[in-house]
């Protein structure tokens, strides 16, 4: 008796444990189907092309050519322009001649662009400065001009 009841005991002792592993094998499967379904179709999608319409009596517009304004290392500051005639004019200036000079130019030239070519050793204050009285007298377009590498 001792001998069943040693076995009896043995059987109620190893009870089945829940699994508590996930099977990802069919997650894997899915994933690798869809990967393939992604890779034929991707080729066969065209990106959207904009067909742009042609106008037939289109004319390239004309370019006024920019107001430079050059300032010197040591401060100075002189105007590059182009007169109505096509020559090229260079006056020396001050700031106060600079925005007098600017407000008649744009009077008469509204969209003409204003370039600032400044040396690199003059203090970034002072072409900021010229730059805000361009825009103060009304010019739209203020650039810089940088010298390419």
């Amino acid at each position: 008796m001792a001998g069943s009841t040693t076995r009896s005991s043995m059987r109620g002792s190893r009870s089945r444990r829940a699994m508590a592993d996930i099977n990802v094998v069919p997650y894997i499967d899915v994933m690798l189907v869809l990967l393939v379904i992604f890779m034929v179709t991707a080729p066969l999608v065209a990106p959207s092309i904009v067909n742009l319409p042609t106008v037939g009596g289109a004319a390239p517009q004309q370019q006024t050519p920019p107001v430079v304004v050059n300032i010197r290392a040591d401060g100075n500051m002189s105007v590059r322009y182009k007169d109505d005639a096509g020559a090229t004019q260079q006056e020396t200036m001050t700031r106060a001649d600079l925005n007098g000079f600017v407000t008649d130019r744009q009077q008469a030239h509204p969209d003409q662009p204003v370039v600032i070519a400044a040396d690199k050793t003059v203090k970034y204050e002072v072409v900021m400065n010229v730059m805000s009285d361009l825009k103060a007298r009304g010019v739209k377009r203020v650039g810089l001009l940088v010298k390419s590498q």
